[in-house]
């Protein structure tokens, strides 16, 4: 296989209103395995007898690991492979816990072929249809390779 033939779409073959999905139910091994990979032990996340004393009364997932099924999008889907983020703003709305299935959308929402820019809007809902997560940021997508 190419390389070209691994790159996601370029900015001239995206269009606004481009949406993706991905759909991942939150285990307590994606949470210990998060905490590991960043070291991110927080109680809040890894230690229930703790986490029920909390606001929350049991374990909720790692923000950041709900917002990691927005960067999945991006990096496998929309623009896809060879997508580099360039910035992201977010904003938690409700907690996740532990096998709640979570389903991410990125809809592109603006275009700059000048700067090679994509402007995204990104959701998180819950099985119960309550939005988790809402982000927007931009990504510069691959360039084409002739």
């Amino acid at each position: 296989m190419a390389f070209q033939e691994i790159l996601g779409k370029s900015i001239d073959e995206l269009q606004i209103g481009d949406t993706a999905y991905f759909s991942k139910t939150i285990s307590e091994t994606d949470i210990y395995q998060f905490a590991a990979v960043t070291g991110d032990f927080n109680p809040a996340h890894v230690n229930e007898a703790y986490a029920e004393g909390t606001f929350f009364k049991r374990r909720i997932a790692h923000g950041m690991l709900t917002v990691s099924l927005v960067s999945n999008i991006l990096g496998t889907q929309l623009p896809g492979p060879g997508t580099i983020f360039v910035s992201e703003s977010v904003s938690f709305m409700k907690p996740v816990y532990i096998q709640d299935t979570i389903e991410a959308s990125v809809t592109i929402v603006e275009a700059d072929p000048a700067r090679n820019r994509v402007r995204f809007e990104a959701a998180c809902m819950n099985q119960h249809d309550e939005q988790v997560l809402h982000a927007e940021g931009i990504v510069m997508p691959p360039k084409k390779r002739d």
